[in-house]
């Protein structure tokens, strides 16, 4: 996997004027667009189409220093309608318009052209199980909050905070199917997973119960799930296990992400600093 998604680096390397072909870069690196997006995401820790932005303003960068070309003609062949367009752009990355960059010689920003290598270490073993599900249906309140990659979601934090209790209680009550009790659902994300961008936030429950009044449905479709289980400090351990996922167990496994919402099961211990935790993410065999 690591080997094809590195030729797909490749191409983005050669067609740095040219329009994004996700679609290409899928067929170049086996597999679908959606799971090209969600494994960069998670391997670079920014979306594919930044990466592509960022290393063409590089690219832009180094020709705008030379000097020998016209800024319009520089913004044009790499994809901007417009100087005024380029510059806003240039300045977001470079922090100087391509302009003053030209004339003082600035110093600028440079994004290095990525490869994925796969380390092994041997000294971690991943938990998991592959299970093919009937359809089934989330239960729960929802929000809509914006995608933070790091550190805590203040919006999901809130929105937790302003649930009742009893509310919550009620919910646990429903719950007859995998996995069991009050779970956080995240689903509809943004297909770039661009940090701010929005998802649908759920605490919900699995069941087959009557949606109670007030609260939202979320039908799934049957399909299949990789299904990993962690143990450790909060919330350093499910932050460890979303990492693994990605970097060692999709890269090592014949399965790809597929669009679904992701589940996560948390039972935090009674002092609250540990837990244990399920995560459920949609997944497909790779076709070979």
């Amino acid at each position: 996997m690591l080997e094809r998604l590195n030729q797909a680096m490749e191409r983005v390397e050669h067609g740095l004027d040219q329009p994004l072909d996700v679609a290409e870069l899928a067929r170049i690196a086996a597999t679908s667009e959606y799971h090209l997006r969600r494994m960069f995401s998670a391997l670079a820790g920014m979306p594919l189409s930044e990466y592509v932005r960022r290393r063409r303003l590089t690219v832009a960068g180094a020709e705008v220093l030379a000097g020998q070309e016209p800024l319009l003609g520089i913004a044009l062949r790499y994809g901007y309608s417009s100087g005024e367009a380029f510059a806003r752009a240039f300045r977001a990355l470079h922090g100087v318009g391509p302009g003053d960059a030209r004339r003082t010689g600035s110093v600028l920003v440079s994004q290095p052209r990525l490869s994925f290598r796969l380390t092994v270490e041997g000294s971690n073993t991943m938990r998991y199980r592959v299970v093919d599900r009937a359809d089934f249906t989330v239960v729960g309140l929802k929000s809509r909050v914006p995608l933070v990659h790091s550190g805590p979601n203040q919006a999901i934090i809130d929105f937790v905070r302003g649930i009742a209790p009893h509310t919550l209680e009620q919910l646990e009550k429903l719950s007859d199917q995998e996995p069991q009790g009050i779970v956080a659902v995240c689903d509809d994300l943004d297909p770039s997973r661009a940090e701010g961008t929005e998802l649908d936030y759920y605490q919900a429950v699995i069941t087959s119960a009557d949606a109670p009044e007030g609260t939202t449905t979320l039908r799934v479709p049957a399909g299949t799930w990789a299904v990993f289980t962690t143990s450790g400090p909060v919330p350093q351990a499910i932050q460890e296990l979303w990492r693994d996922v990605f970097t060692e167990w999709f890269p090592s496994n014949p399965y790809r992400s597929r669009p679904g919402p992701e589940i996560l099961r948390t039972v935090l211990s009674p002092d609250k600093l540990s837990a244990d935790a399920e995560l459920w993410l949609p997944v497909e065999r790779e076709q070979r």
